[in-house]
């Protein structure tokens, strides 16, 4: 560090002045010798690291080769894919909204996937397919890109087999339940090593993915101010985070909040989603902790209306009507025009793009009933109107509207992005 013009041009005589105040200090080495004042006034604050100590270095055996990767923005892959939308108006109107990814996003986006593999074994191997992960990554990551560059690792998780099997008392599973966080992990380290750069990242994660990215939270971005300093938000869905009753922070997560307000940073977004007319069952798996402590109750944030109270939902549903990420055909987003006649009256509107917006359809609101706290999804239908009066993605009444919880609040998850994206260049 220098001092003013008696050291620039004298880097022996600083460093020996910096030597010597450190000797003696204990006697009271004082502004006169080397003014503090001085110093602050003539050196610029340092900027930060491209990237943080702790990941500098860090490669992956598997992570460093983009093939391993749903989505990498060192490839074309299933997230560059048609993402065009037919918004349908209450009264049948349609128009077509174009989508396209922004070269030059200024963020990243980070995603896990839910349980989608196919895959026979309790767990999935390391190679991924356009109608499993990468179907649950078009509809619940892709459209980011137009405001993010998208990550979405492989991961090597419990499979809808092992889920099944696991769920039905089936025979004590052999699988390592590490492995899928521990990819999670490691494509993690990989990304900040190598391609964080010092931009901001949102997490968003599903089902599944949602609990490996609570981990992840848990063990790297909070308990670290340096790694926090680099989150925008999480989007957590389809899962539980624990917060304290009436507490916006505390439970799973000691320094990071829930997110009250659109141009908040470094906060966390939560829910979980049930029909207004099929709330939660007892021995529902979402609207409640697993293994709290007592007190403690499921986050539910809104993304439509963070502050709480109800709001309508912007939702982006596959063209294809009655699907959801579990259809397992990404080709059935590209054959919407097949039964567009679904989701509107063809003497009124057609559908051709492989998505399609219906503003107004569905109402979202975080309540708290049962023991439950939980996304309340409102179907608004008009059965005399010319546009289609319900959507699919149930399961089960333990499970609700599980399938649906990112598409229902897309569009909102992208506009919130856009904020907190905007906040967040202000603050850095």
């Amino acid at each position: 560090m220098q001092t003013k013009k008696q050291t620039k041009n004298h880097p022996l005589i600083a460093a020996l002045l910096v030597v010597v105040c450190a000797l003696a200090l204990a006697a009271g080495c004082s502004s006169t010798e080397t003014s503090s004042a001085e110093t602050s006034s003539t050196v610029k604050a340092q900027p930060k690291p491209a990237t943080l100590q702790r990941y500098a270095g860090y490669q992956s055996d598997i992570y460093a080769d983009p093939a391993n990767w749903v989505c990498h923005p060192g490839k074309e892959d299933i997230c560059d894919g048609d993402l065009d939308a037919t918004v349908i108006q209450a009264d049948g109107t349609t128009k077509v909204e174009p989508w396209s990814a922004n070269p030059d996003a200024p963020i990243d986006c980070f995603y896990v996937y839910p349980t989608i593999s196919r895959d026979p074994s309790e767990t999935s191997d390391l190679i991924a397919s356009d109608q499993e992960e990468g179907y649950a990554a078009l509809n619940q990551a892709a459209r980011l890109g137009q405001e993010c560059r998208v990550f979405a690792p492989v991961y090597r998780q419990r499979t809808l087999a092992g889920l099944v099997s696991n769920m039905g008392g089936g025979s004590a599973s052999t699988a390592d339940p590490k492995l899928g966080y521990n990819d999670v992990l490691d494509s993690w380290k990989q990304y900040m090593a190598t391609d964080n750069q010092g931009r901001g990242v949102v997490l968003i994660g599903h089902s599944q993915g949602t609990f490996m990215l609570i981990e992840l939270l848990k063990a790297e971005i909070d308990p670290n101010a340096d790694v926090r300093d680099r989150l925008i938000a999480a989007y957590l869905a389809g899962g539980s985070v624990a917060v304290p009753a009436g507490a916006d922070v505390g439970g799973d997560f000691a320094n990071i909040a829930l997110c009250r307000k659109a141009d908040q940073n470094a906060c966390v977004v939560s829910w979980a989603t049930f029909r207004s007319t099929a709330p939660p069952v007892p021995g529902s798996y979402f609207g409640a902790v697993r293994d709290g402590k007592p007190g403690e109750v499921a986050a539910c944030n809104n993304p439509a209306a963070l502050a709480g109270g109800p709001a309508p939902l912007d939702s982006y549903f596959q063209a294809a009507t009655g699907s959801s990420i579990l259809s397992g055909d990404a080709s059935d987003a590209s054959e919407a025009g097949s039964d567009s006649t679904r989701w509107v009256d063809p003497a009124i509107g057609q559908v051709t793009t492989p998505f399609v917006q219906t503003p107004g359809l569905v109402t979202g609101e975080c309540v708290q009933r049962d023991g439950f706290n939980y996304l309340e999804a409102t179907i608004n239908a008009d059965p005399a109107g010319p546009r289609i009066d319900d959507i699919g993605g149930d399961l089960t009444p333990e499970w609700g509207l599980h399938l649906q919880d990112v598409n229902l609040v897309m569009g909102d998850i992208l506009r919130l992005v856009a904020k907190q994206s905007g906040a967040y260049a202000a603050a850095h």
